[in-house]
């Protein structure tokens, strides 16, 4: 999920293979205890395909996505068994697919830039959306599959968009009475000391370089870096500190009074800041906003074909997907975010270029070296 994950910075590769009703135990897990009870009943409406009685379904997944109750609901449907690996990295996604498990894992959660990896190096199978007839119930933009980089290749599509978080701006209503319209707000010398800011190379490269009005924010030539880098040392007159997980944000925003904040966990770190008692605002800058976007995918090696499509598409029914928004704070491909308007200009995160360049700059700034030091 990226979030995951999203989704953001997701660096340490940790999984753990749990049968369905295991607990959490990943550093995202805080969000898993903020669960509200759900009942998933066994009325929901699509037709079980018939399977043997010992068939096991592999599955690789983000905390939350495939949670104990929706698990148990689509092993009684399907009369087949659910095996959920859980990684909290794109790392640990990437090292369990090539372990070479065996059996072998039947589908997968992974953002666009990571699906669009696996279906270069031949780990995916083609999805037939006739047996995914749930992606007719989603939004229009993720419909249009060919219009997302990454989700086809070749006149096919290897990936289907289950969740997503848009890193927008989150301003203190108290503090700020008018909503910021311009990422260049946190640059604004009225907040001098009152901003926050995500600790991650990629992303403060890939936002400033929308803020600059910069074509393509994963593809920088030499000197744009350059100038990103510079945009980001001055940003270091406005911030009270840069932040890592969004426990930190909040505590830093509700204690320190912060007025701003790029937010890189999106509607998910907006209602943690809403549960503390911050009163904050979410929006969309005009130059459009970071996004990550979560899909379900189905890998070439699987045995249960028909099993792992109707996982999928199990995946998309309403109350299924309700469940990212009760549970996560997350947003769902059937049903328009309130905190991100369907119509928001959203920036599907993409493999950056010179990765290596952006972090070298990155620990210069953070380090608080001088801008004559930039070359």
């Amino acid at each position: 999920m990226h979030w995951g994950p999203r989704f953001f910075s997701r660096r340490t590769p940790r999984s753990v293979r749990t049968p369905a009703n295991s607990p959490r135990i990943t550093w995202r897990a805080y969000r898993v205890l903020l669960q509200l009870p759900l009942l998933v009943c066994g009325c929901l409406f699509a037709t079980a395909p018939a399977m043997a009685e010992d068939t096991v379904l592999r599955v690789l997944a983000w905390p939350g996505y495939a949670d104990p109750d929706v698990v148990k609901a689509f092993e009684a449907r399907f009369h087949a068994r659910v095996e959920v690996t859980l990684v909290d990295s794109d790392e640990a996604l990437w090292d369990n697919l090539h372990a070479g498990h065996t059996p072998p894992f039947d589908v997968l959660a992974a953002n666009t830039a990571e699906i669009q990896r696996y279906t270069q190096e031949h780990m995916l199978a083609p999805l037939d959306l006739a047996q995914i007839p749930n992606t007719r119930r989603q939004l229009p933009r993720f419909q249009a599959l060919s219009s997302i980089d990454g989700l086809t290749a070749g006149g096919k599509v290897y990936a289907i968009p289950f969740t997503y978080s848009s890193m927008g701006l989150i301003y203190d209503r108290k503090q700020i009475a008018v909503a910021p319209t311009s990422m260049t707000e946190l640059w604004n010398p009225r907040y001098r000391g009152k901003v926050l800011d995500f600790n991650s190379a990629q992303h403060n490269f890939s936002f400033a370089a929308l803020a600059l009005g910069y074509p393509d924010p994963f593809q920088l030539s030499p000197a744009q870096t350059r100038a990103i880098a510079l945009k980001l040392v001055d940003l270091r007159r406005n911030l009270l500190t840069y932040y890592t997980l969004p426990e930190e944000a909040t505590a830093f925003f509700v204690h320190h009074k912060a007025a701003l904040m790029f937010g890189n966990y999106g509607t998910q770190q907006l209602a943690q800041l809403r549960r503390a008692g911050a009163d904050v605002g979410y929006v969309i800058p005009n130059e459009g906003a970071l996004a990550w976007l979560d899909c379900w995918a189905m890998t070439s090696a699987t045995a249960h074909r028909p099993l792992a499509l109707a996982w999928i598409n199990y995946m998309l029914e309403p109350e299924v997907s309700a469940l990212l928004i009760q549970r996560q704070g997350l947003a769902n491909t059937l049903t328009p975010s309130p905190e991100s308007n369907v119509n928001a200009h959203l920036v599907w995160i993409r493999p950056v270029a010179d990765v290596q360049r952006r972090e070298t700059l990155w620990s210069k700034i953070v380090s608080g070296d001088l801008p004559e030091t930039f070359k």
